[in-house]
């Protein structure tokens, strides 16, 4: 081991962060050609989590073309955000009332099988997670089972873009056999990344066991890298994310609440999440694993992205700068 290195994870991530924002932020300002790509995102109003969610999910997945049909018979995998497990932070993690509600329009619209799966970044104890992000009670009322990721079995499967130096990746069998996979993300932002929305989430696919706890492979071999890498070997098929009550400043985990009221969703999430970056009053642009995504994984610019259900009424966010 490189003994220059800081051992502590602030310590190892700061410096893994820095490395990131200062190798990638000239890139951020490059716009690819787009031309040829176009993807829908819809944008619900939900003032709190009390209000009718499931309708607007079964809403919006309408208005975006996937109804019944796009489910019926299928194995759906929705994948939450729960990076840090804490009963007094409930903006930390995605709500379990969201989760519910996707669950609950995919089954009624014929889902053979609907799971939770996440693979938590900072713990391993996976009833303590479950248990202090309020995800316990929620699977057992609704007899949704869950998977977690870190300990599920696995295949080594090619990286498809090669931003990073891992040419294959390990993908749990949860993930490789589910038919539909949904990121859904909090809405929060982040102290290297800028954002972390349904593209970042997918770090909580990859298996602790193998990449380590806060999945320090990925933050070696580069945070935007490895984002571009997961979101074109593993596909998501939908976004959602949890945008009622979001986070600002020092995100992904010790930031403040904010609210935005807003669910976002769509299939091409590099179009979800720069929507989702402009509602929360940062310029998609600016945060690399979105400009690095233009021109490949998906649009960011504003003219390729049709705009359904709300509009955009930004609510800024407090950010702060990688260090």
């Amino acid at each position: 081991m490189n003994n220059s290195i800081p051992t502590t994870r602030r310590g190892f991530l700061t410096a893994a962060g820095a490395l990131t924002a200062v190798g990638l932020g000239a890139r951020a300002v490059q716009r690819a050609d787009e031309s040829h790509q176009r993807a829908d995102v819809f944008i619900a109003h939900v003032d709190s989590y009390q209000d009718p969610i499931e309708r607007s999910i079964r809403e919006g997945l309408v208005e975006l073309g996937f109804g019944p049909a796009w489910v019926r018979g299928k194995t759906v995998l929705l994948k939450p955000n729960l990076v840090e497990p804490t009963r007094d932070a409930p903006h930390v993690n995605t709500h379990p009332l969201v989760v519910r509600a996707a669950a609950e329009v995919y089954r009624s619209w014929g889902a053979r099988r609907v799971v939770v799966a996440e693979g938590p970044g900072h713990c391993r104890d996976i009833d303590y997670v479950l248990d202090e992000s309020q995800f316990a009670p929620m699977l057992a009322s609704e007899s949704l089972d869950f998977v977690d990721l870190n300990f599920d079995d696995y295949d080594w499967t090619k990286n498809k873009l090669n931003r990073t130096t891992l040419g294959a990746l390990a993908l749990p069998a949860s993930i490789r056999n589910a038919d539909l996979i949904v990121s859904m993300p909090k809405m929060k932002t982040h102290h290297w990344a800028g954002v972390t929305l349904s593209m970042k989430n997918l770090f909580g696919v990859l298996p602790g066991c193998c990449y380590g706890w806060p999945k320090n492979v990925l933050h070696q071999a580069g945070i935007t890298e490895s984002i571009l890498d997961l979101n074109a070997t593993v596909r998501p098929h939908l976004a959602i994310i949890d945008g009622i009550v979001g986070m600002e400043g020092d995100g992904p985990i010790m930031g403040t609440p904010k609210h935005a009221g807003v669910l976002v969703m769509g299939a091409n999430l590099p179009a979800v999440d720069a929507t989702a970056a402009r509602l929360m009053g940062i310029d998609p642009w600016t945060i690399a694993h979105l400009a690095g995504s233009s021109g490949t994984l998906g649009p960011v610019d504003e003219c390729h992205i049709s705009q359904r259900g709300e509009s955009i009424n930004p609510q800024p966010f407090r950010t702060l700068t990688a260090m």
